[in-house]
């Protein structure tokens, strides 16, 4: 008995921190609830207040800052390397691949017209893909598969997308050339996400930071929504968590951490491009005249496979190893900032986007692939309504 008080005393006291006018103004009547506000989250509000201009549409967000990948990943404007794609082809038909990669150019092309290149400093600097000494027999079956794939994507994009080049950019320990994407190029993250925040809000779309959903209900015409704050009913609820899905009961996703670091300005730096190396699962690009760094995670995929945010001793000290060996030898750097994103990932590389139940719908699953198919996912994740 006396637990039973002590729970309806707190969730009266916690319901009762809002004044009428508050929960009148942010919790009523609410005809959509989005968890999460980064790319897929921000693209599906838009797109539901163009379908439905009088809806009342509410986004919940852990974070102070969209808590995820979507502000913490490295601004790649990429839809696969090479050896990324002969791999997908092992485990998926043509089809689908051609598939992934035709979605992943059309959410850029998406995401660039809905904000405009200037809006967020998108630079087609072009792509390349790295290849260590040990991975001649990759690199091999690259350079002898490049024109059947170019050949595969050119109903896509009208023209060769992959050529080899000779290693101009003087890196360390690798094959003396690199394969290179001309349609691959790089954003500023944090303009991207500014810009899709500005949008929603003047929109009219509410927003509630520092909030995280511990669980829903489903009802008949309704979701009941439980947070660590507050709990309120929504007609419908979209779930755009991506890595931390799992929590809220979608299968076949699986949380995926990425570490990054960052430089101090390297005075006449000469790397211009987003680089791809070991497979992608390493990656580093030019920013304000720094090398950003990340990737790692394949030396310990069971450690990394995590929602919690943190850098690991075993990664950090590669990530520096390789940034002095291979990327920057015998340039002097120092590292200023670090940092991790969480991915969704799974078995499949194509995204989830599907009504859960009666009134609950996602759209998850980006494979690290966010910044791509973020825009678009979240376009077919308002279309189910």
């Amino acid at each position: 008995m006396k637990s039973i008080y002590l729970r309806c005393t707190l969730y009266y006291y916690i319901k009762m921190n809002f004044s009428y006018w508050e929960y009148k103004t942010w919790l009523s009547n609410i005809d959509f609830t989005i968890v999460g506000s980064g790319i897929v989250g921000l693209s599906c509000a838009l797109k539901l207040k163009d379908k439905f201009p009088a809806s009342k549409i509410l986004i919940l967000e852990r974070g102070i800052l969209p808590n995820g990948a979507s502000t913490k990943n490295a601004g790649f404007a990429c839809f696969g390397s090479l050896s990324e794609i002969i791999d997908d082809l092992k485990s998926h038909t043509e089809q689908e691949v051609l598939q992934l990669i035709r979605k992943r150019y059309a959410g850029l092309q998406l995401l660039r017209k809905t904000l405009g290149d200037t809006t967020i400093n998108y630079l087609p600097y072009r792509g390349y893909e790295l290849f260590t000494l040990e991975d001649k027999e990759l690199f091999d079956d690259c350079i002898s598969q490049k024109e059947e794939i170019n050949t595969l994507l050119q109903p896509i994009f009208k023209d060769t997308v992959f050529t080899a080049k000779k290693n101009s950019f003087n890196f360390q320990k690798i094959q003396s050339q690199y394969i290179v994407n001309q349609f691959e190029g790089q954003i500023d993250t944090g303009k991207m996400m500014e810009a899709l925040l500005y949008k929603a809000q003047a929109a009219g779309i509410k927003i509630l930071n520092n909030t995280t959903v511990t669980s829903i209900q489903n009802l008949n015409t309704s979701v009941k929504i439980n947070t660590d704050r507050f709990t309120f009913s929504s007609n419908k609820l979209l779930i755009a968590t991506n890595g931390f899905a799992e929590q809220l009961g979608v299968q076949k996703i699986k949380p995926a951490r990425a570490q990054v670091l960052i430089t101090q300005p390297i005075k006449d730096l000469h790397i211009k491009g987003t680089f791809h190396l070991d497979k992608g699962y390493y990656y580093f690009r030019n920013i304000d005249n720094r090398i950003l760094f990340g990737g790692g995670r394949n030396l310990d995929f069971k450690t990394e496979e995590t929602t919690k945010f943190g850098q690991t001793p075993l990664v950090q000290h590669q990530l520096e190893k390789i940034l002095g060996e291979v990327i920057l030898p015998g340039i002097p750097f120092e590292i200023e900032h670090r940092w991790s994103g969480i991915m969704g990932v799974g078995q499949k590389k194509k995204a989830i986007v599907k009504q859960m139940a009666n009134n609950v719908y996602c759209g998850v699953r980006l494979g690290g692939m966010g910044v791509a198919i973020g825009s678009i996912v979240g376009t077919e994740l308002a279309d189910l309504l």
